[in-house]
Formats: C-alpha cells, sequence, structure tokens
C-alpha cells in the first residue's frame, strides 16, 4: 500500500461499462443512503471493484469477528445491466464521511476522476432529510439538469426547498460535478434521522428505480422497516415517561418550595 498522505482509490479489476450511473451513499441522517447502497448491492449481487483510502477518514480500525483489522475505506460496486440497451450501475459506499472540509473535497474530487475514467454521465447521490414524519416518507430532489430533475420528480419525487443545503459528499458531487461535464441528481429521504431508516430508504429506491429503468425486489426491506418501526415505538414510550417524570419532579419542588413574605 502506498503511503496514507492523500486520498486514492486501489482497483480490483478493470471493468467496461455501458453508459453507467454512478451512485452514491454514504453513512449519514437515519442511514438512509448506506441502508439504499447496502440492499442495492445484495439483491443485485454487485461485485467489487475498487476500494478509496483517505487519510481523512476518522482515525481508527475496524476489527472483524476473527480479530483481523482493517482501515476504514470506500468501496465500489459494479452491476453488469442484464439488458444491453439499459445503463449499468457503479455503486459507492463506504465506512464513513471524510472529517474535515479538505477531505470532503478532496474524496468528492477523487470519486469524480473515477466516475470520469468509467465514461460516467449521471451521478446520484443519496442521503436523508431530518422531518418528523408519521406518513410515507417524501423523497426530495435537486440535479444539474431540468430533465433530470424532471424525470425524479414524474417518478414521485418532490422538488427540494428553495435554499435548502445539502451538506457532505451528496452535495458536494453536485457542486463539483460540472466541473467533470458529469450530469448529478440528489434523492433525500425524510427521516427522522437519530436511528436507521429502512423506510425512508424505500421511498428513495422506488424513486431511483423508476428514474433509471431497472427492476429490483423491494421486499426484502419489509423486515427491516417492521423492526425499525418497533424502535421508533419504544423510543417514543421511553421518551414520554422521561417527560412525565420531569413533570412530577418539578411538581414536587414546588411543593416544596418556601415562599418569605
Amino acid at each position: 500500500m502506498r503511503p496514507m498522505k492523500e486520498t486514492y482509490i486501489k482497483e480490483l479489476r478493470q471493468i467496461q461499462p455501458n453508459n453507467p450511473v454512478l451512485i452514491e451513499g454514504l453513512p449519514g441522517l437515519g442511514l438512509v443512503g448506506k441502508i439504499v447502497m447496502r440492499y442495492l448491492i445484495k439483491q443485485l449481487k454487485a461485485q467489487k471493484i475498487a476500494y478509496l483510502y483517505s487519510p481523512h477518514f476518522p482515525y481508527f480500525v475496524l476489527v472483524n469477528k476473527k480479530g483481523n483489522v482493517r482501515l476504514l475505506r470506500g468501496t465500489f460496486y459494479y452491476w453488469k445491466n442484464p439488458n444491453e440497451a439499459a445503463q449499468d450501475l457503479i455503486l459507492f459506499t463506504g465506512d464513513s464521511q471524510s472529517q474535515t472540509i479538505e477531505g470532503q473535497y478532496e474524496i468528492t474530487d477523487c470519486l469524480l476522476d473515477y466516475a470520469e475514467k468509467n465514461r460516467v454521465h449521471n451521478i446520484v447521490t443519496i442521503g436523508g432529510y431530518r422531518m418528523e414524519t408519521n406518513d410515507k416518507p417524501k423523497v426530495f430532489a435537486a440535479a444539474t439538469r431540468k430533465d433530470l430533475l424532471d424525470t425524479s420528480v414524474t417518478s414521485g419525487a418532490s422538488l427540494s426547498s428553495f435554499g435548502s443545503p445539502i451538506v457532505g459528499t451528496a452535495g458536494l458531487i453536485l457542486g463539483l460535478s460540472k466541473f467533470k461535464k458529469i450530469d448529478a441528481l440528489c434523492l433525500l429521504g425524510e427521516t427522522r434521522g437519530y436511528i436507521p431508516d429502512p423506510l425512508a430508504a424505500k421511498s428513495v429506491l422506488e424513486i431511483l428505480k423508476s428514474t433509471f429503468n431497472f427492476d429490483v425486489d423491494l421486499t426484502g426491506l419489509n423486515e427491516e422497516i417492521a423492526r425499525a418501526e418497533k424502535m421508533v415505538i419504544r423510543l417514543q414510550a421511553i421518551e414520554e415517561k422521561r417527560a412525565l417524570q420531569a413533570e412530577e419532579i418539578k411538581k414536587e419542588d414546588e411543593k416544596k418550595t418556601t415562599y418569605i413574605s
């Protein structure tokens, strides 16, 4: 391995993709991007093609069940579309986002260089949009090209709020992609943000597969969604109990207060 002084990509094998779409999803609000990518990789049986290493990732290693360790990294996967007339997919996810502003730009530049090398013309970035909702999560979209944005809206997305910032790699890719003449679309799923949110991920996947015309069965997420809903109910019950206890303590304190006239 080369000295870790800058972000770089270690290719495991070369690919010759057909008009590929690159989809990026890193850990963030509700882990929406991470869940989407994990599900796509599993369902499509996508193959690892490259690792991205960076000194801007957090400074620790991950330990597996056998006690082996590895650096934090990003991973690229490749799925060859069986329909030769359709687009292939390059999927990018990772253990973490950069912990520095400089690193966010450097990692994004490195990712875009790799996209350009593989003749990518469209990139999709995925993340979460913090919102308390009990309904089906909406998906908000922003893009660098109007027809790409219009297609996502036709598929069920809503326009992102005016002036709303898109932070992290998901946002920077949109801002920097134009320098590579690559079009980019961002899809943000509504999420409470404080626990993994497979329901928001499912909403994003519905828009994603409709926008780019590839098929993936989403029923495999239903079990995860049920577990997440149970977790939310338990957390809400705990919060309600804490609120009642706080109110009771407040009342007791008020009773003990002595007023001196």
